[in-house]
């Protein structure tokens, strides 16, 4: 797919290269917060049920810079939508918590269910700024792991390293996102 950067507007160029130190900031995240809850994940202990109640927070964070960085591209208000429904998952989780892994597969999985179509909704006009693809299919496979972790919830033994099998491959599209976007600007200078 071909950008054309150079003659979009300072805005589209703007918003990209913010969006671009964000997503190596969300895979950088990503993969601290993983390895750190693979050490944690047998079961929900204190750390863990932070580590789940931080991963949504983190969302709400990540969606508050991208629409900032959007408002001269018409930041798509379903941002605001993700901000409320993370954090919602946020207090979500940290309830669940306390009730077990069942409870946190579900309020985990409808989080991801809904972030996912919100990351369809808000990376698929975003396509002619380049690097949206591999948003476009981490939404969609959100969706479907979202599903799937609360199918797992009813499971006999259900565990927590779903939840790090959601991150590690979500934190690698934000990375390729990332080099996808800065590749298109060098490519358009």
């Amino acid at each position: 797919m071909t950008t054309t950067l150079a003659t979009a507007s300072p805005g589209i160029t703007n918003t990209a290269a913010a969006l671009r130190r964000l997503y190596f900031v969300r895979f950088g995240f990503a993969v601290v917060w993983a390895l750190v809850m693979f050490t944690t994940a047998d079961r929900i202990s204190p750390v863990a049920a932070v580590l789940l109640t931080l991963y949504p927070l983190f969302d709400v964070g990540a969606a508050v810079v991208d629409a900032r960085a959007s408002r001269t591209t018409g930041s798509p208000t379903v941002l605001y939508v993700n901000m409320a429904v993370s954090l919602a998952a946020a207090v979500g989780v940290a309830i669940a918590s306390a009730s077990g892994i069942p409870a946190v597969l579900r309020v985990w999985g409808a989080w991801a269910i809904l972030s996912g179509l919100v990351q369809l909704v808000v990376a698929v006009p975003r396509r002619t700024m380049g690097g949206q693809w591999p948003m476009i299919l981490s939404g969609g496979i959100s969706v479907l792991a979202g599903a799937s972790f609360v199918a797992s919830a009813g499971a006999d033994e259900p565990a927590l390293t779903s939840a790090i099998g959601y991150a590690v491959p979500g934190g690698i599209f934000f990375l390729i996102s990332a080099l996808r976007l800065g590749r298109a600007a060098r490519e358009n200078q």
